[in-house]
């Protein structure tokens, strides 16, 4: 491995598992030093712990933050900041789901979608945006969906939530250029993630073949080096911009 971060401080939301364990654990082996966030601390704690044994010398450790609650973003960054020593790199990843067409979703099941799954992100980026100023490099790179460019049946108010951080990132992009702040985003396809593992059941995501080229699920290490490359200085004329990372996907 190379040390693509090195000296950098990177702060992970929804690290405990999928898509945030895995990039954790790549940006440790990179030379970052990670701040998981995740519900509890016992699942942020839990991460931490599974990437110091697979990883020597990686500084990682975990919070627990509800990122749903405004306030939480503010504290739980405040509480991170003498551990890391500042920040560089803000991963978002949290996200929610509800499987309802729109004619049967609440105004409630709305409201949690959007809360979390917008204004999580937006909590976030607003507590971190006085580290990642100081840094002078800093990089946001926000975890949103497919459903956020295709749409599909049955998932209105989560792909509604996931193209709004489309437009969220290239805002970003546009107002934080002059502090060296740049925003992406990436565009997860089917990943083989602990959360579809838990509700379909191992066998049942086996038997599902993604619609698209490849035709086969993501391994959530699939998703982390692309955002690794995003999160780096490589990607240093690389602001606004999404990139799809679905095996091709070819619809619903």
């Amino acid at each position: 491995m190379g040390r693509r971060l090195e000296g950098k401080a990177a702060v992970i939301t929804g690290g405990g598992g999928g898509i945030g364990s895995a990039t954790a654990e790549l940006f440790c082996s990179e030379g970052a030093h990670v701040a998981i966030i995740d519900m509890t601390a016992e699942i942020a704690g839990d991460a931490a712990d599974r990437i110091r044994a697979s990883v020597p010398g990686a500084q990682v450790q975990g919070f627990a933050a509800d990122l749903g609650v405004e306030s939480e973003a503010g504290r739980v960054v405040d509480e991170i900041l003498p551990v890391i020593g500042g920040v560089d790199v803000l991963i978002n990843n949290i996200g929610i789901r509800r499987y309802d067409a729109i004619e049967n979703a609440s105004w409630d099941k709305w409201e949690d979608i959007l809360r979390v799954n917008i204004l999580g992100y937006v909590s976030m980026i607003r507590a971190s945006l006085p580290a990642l100023r100081v840094s002078g490099k800093g990089s946001i790179v926000n975890v949103v969906s497919t459903g956020a460019v295709f749409g599909r049946k049955g998932m209105a108010a989560y792909d509604s939530s996931k193209a709004a951080l489309l437009a969220l990132t290239r805002t970003v992009a546009h107002e934080e250029f002059e502090h060296g702040i740049r925003s992406n985003s990436i565009c997860p396809g089917y990943t083989r993630t602990i959360f579809h593992l838990k509700r379909l059941g191992e066998a049942a995501v086996d038997e599902i073949v993604p619609p698209c080229v490849m035709k086969r699920w993501a391994d959530p290490k699939e998703m982390s080096y692309p955002l690794l490359w995003l999160a780096s200085d490589e990607a240093s004329y690389i602001t606004g911009s999404n990139i799809m990372v679905d095996g091709g996907y070819i619809g619903p």
